[in-house]
């Protein structure tokens, strides 16, 4: 395994991969994350709430070894932070520019999924009651975006999107989100499709059992066999139970059974909530999940499925001894080699988190 740090700021807090998304094209890997103003003596996420959040991408041209970090190169409601209004105290927050002129607007014009430079970055506001949720395209390998874009509200109580799709036809995307429950908070996933390239969106099934107030559902990441069936990863609580679950589709989403548990999280007590997972189909036709693991000794693991997602090999450590549970939210891709390179944030001896990436060798 090899080591490598994507972006790494004195004073800056660096984070959450997964709510942005990371792509291939052969040796060209592209990340998105967030960077907020570092405080070290905040409750978890060690950041200042009374600084902006600023959105970021870091881009590779050699496998995932060395990259470079610029600011989202598209347009955002008055060029505020994506995805972060959690993080961030009132006035500084993308949802409360939604509805003027440069927020997100219905999709005009349809676009070829299977276009070979195609990527979607989905976004949202906070996560409270009514949060919204839009997303961007690119047809240049994520070096321009078009958008902001607006989905439907899907969910009336809030629909808080991370970045989760899979390109079904030219015309024909799926895409995951979380819905809020009828209490407002977040807590069930879900799939929506369009099949017209993007100007019209339709709720297509929830993906798991309503949940009681308490229970979660959360951050799906989906993973399509050659089989054609479709697998998605949650990041599931259930009191002080946190897991990664399986959801398994045989009819492109319609329906789903399950869940399995792919992994749990030892610590009940510890209050972390768990960690999103990823997967990743590989040549020989078996699957990688990786996940952040916030039980001590803080650590990225991964584990290896050989029978289609039904079971998986114990946890190997891809990155140990983080400062303490706040890390993860990882993402992965292969690059031309057919390594895999897993980007998620991370923390050394209770430091500014940084960006960093795992290349390795299931």
């Amino acid at each position: 395994m090899e080591q490598v740090t994507v972006y790494s700021e004195p004073g800056r807090f660096a984070g959450w991969p997964a709510n942005y998304g990371m792509w291939a094209w052969g040796d060209e890997l592209v990340v998105g994350f967030v960077t907020c103003h570092y405080e070290r003596d905040a409750e978890f996420h060690a950041r200042d709430e009374n600084y902006p959040a600023l959105t970021h991408q870091a881009r590779s041209l050699d496998g995932g070894r060395s990259w470079k970090v610029i600011g989202f190169p598209g347009k955002t409601p008055g060029g505020r932070g994506l995805s972060a209004d959690e993080h961030m105290a009132a006035g500084l927050r993308v949802g409360e520019l939604l509805d003027g002129p440069e927020g997100p607007k219905p999709q005009a014009e349809a676009v070829d999924f299977t276009h070979p430079d195609f990527a979607l970055m989905c976004a949202r506001d906070g996560l409270e009651p009514g949060c919204r949720s839009f997303y961007y395209l690119s047809l240049d390998r994520a070096k321009s975006w078009q958008g902001p874009f607006a989905f439907p509200q899907f969910v009336w109580a809030g629909v808080a999107a991370r970045t989760d799709y899979l390109v079904l036809g030219k015309s024909h995307l799926i895409v995951f989100l979380t819905a809020n429950k009828a209490d407002g908070v977040e807590g069930r996933v879900f799939a929506a499709e369009t099949r017209d390239g993007g100007i019209s969106w339709n709720f297509l099934s929830w993906i798991g059992e309503e949940l009681p107030d308490l229970d979660h559902g959360i951050m799906p990441a989906s993973l399509r066999l050659k089989d054609g069936t479709i697998l998605v990863a949650t990041r599931a609580g259930h009191g002080q139970d946190y897991t990664v679950e399986i959801y398994r589709s045989t009819d492109n989403g319609k329906s789903w059974d399950g869940p399995s548990i792919a992994t749990a999280f030892r610590d009940r007590h510890a209050n972390h909530l768990g960690n999103p997972a990823t997967l990743n189909l590989l040549p020989d036709g078996r699957i990688a999940l990786t996940y952040g693991n916030r039980d001590a000794p803080y650590t990225i693991d991964a584990r290896i499925s050989d029978d289609g997602g039904r079971s998986w090999s114990a946890a190997r450590h891809l990155r140990r001894n983080g400062g303490n549970h706040d890390l993860g939210y990882p993402r992965t891709v292969a690059n031309a080699a057919g390594e895999l390179v897993t980007a998620y944030y991370f923390n050394e001896a209770l430091g500014e988190r940084f960006i960093g990436a795992t290349i390795w060798a299931p």
